[in-house]
């Protein structure tokens, strides 16, 4: 079990405070770690495995610090997991973090864990509908599963009976629900509104929504990322 001091340590390390400001939430719940109130309660502790997880995507953190900050939130998250099976946001941070981890064990433990990723998604989703980043994360996972590249297929048939399948009209379906709980929460979720739309040969549809991308006010990585895919898509277009 991860214990306080080792969090404490790491938030009081050259970890967080070079990657800019928290959310308010974020900030109250590590000042309630530094300050060892209560640590271990639930609400604390999947907002650090969020906090461990947005910093373990900083381009500043290097390769060995993420995989340890993702195996550090992992197990955090799991423990919560075996005592909160009915938080949301554990079942949401879960599914983020096995994925992530899994990630790290190859390519065949990443396509083995993905139903699992899923099945948390769905149980996150269903204790709480209104929130627009499940749901968003849910039509990653139809988009993601829809491109899958032919050699992963191959792996997820030797894995699965029936490998994990979807489609673009899946993917676009959760974007739009995610859209419709909080419009323009996330640059990405409407850069994959555009980019389902393009598949299903809809341009209209993806010109609106790509332009709605590429002009979002960039304040992350995220942000720069999807500004310059949804342009580099609307030049093509033209």
């Amino acid at each position: 079990m991860c214990e306080n001091r080792n969090i404490s340590n790491l938030f009081q390390g050259k970890l967080l405070w070079p990657y800019g400001k928290l959310e308010d939430t974020e900030q109250s719940s590590v000042a309630l770690v530094l300050k060892g109130k209560d640590a271990q309660h639930v609400e604390v502790q999947w907002r650090l495995c969020r906090v461990l997880y947005n910093i373990s995507k900083q381009p500043k953190t290097d390769k060995e610090e993420k995989k340890a900050i993702i195996f550090e939130a992992y197990q955090i998250i799991s423990e919560q997991l075996n005592k909160h099976s009915n938080n949301y946001a554990v079942h949401k941070w879960y599914a983020l973090l096995l994925d992530a981890k899994s990630s790290y064990d190859g390519i065949k433990e990443r396509i083995k864990q993905l139903e699992n990723v899923k099945k948390h998604m769905d149980v996150a989703v269903t204790l709480n509908p209104s929130d627009a980043t499940t749901l968003h994360i849910l039509g990653e996972w139809c988009y993601q599963i829809t491109e899958m590249p032919w050699y992963q297929r191959k792996i997820a048939e030797t894995i699965f009976a029936a490998p994990p399948n979807s489609t673009y009209e899946d993917a676009l379906e959760y974007f739009l629900r995610a859209e419709s709980v909080e419009p323009r929460f996330y640059s990405v979720n409407l850069l994959r509104i555009g980019n389902c739309y393009l598949k299903l040969d809809k341009k209209d549809q993806a010109v609106y929504y790509l332009t709605l991308a590429a002009s979002y006010p960039a304040k992350s990585n995220d942000d720069h990322q999807a500004n310059k895919e949804a342009a580099e898509l609307l030049k093509k277009l033209k």
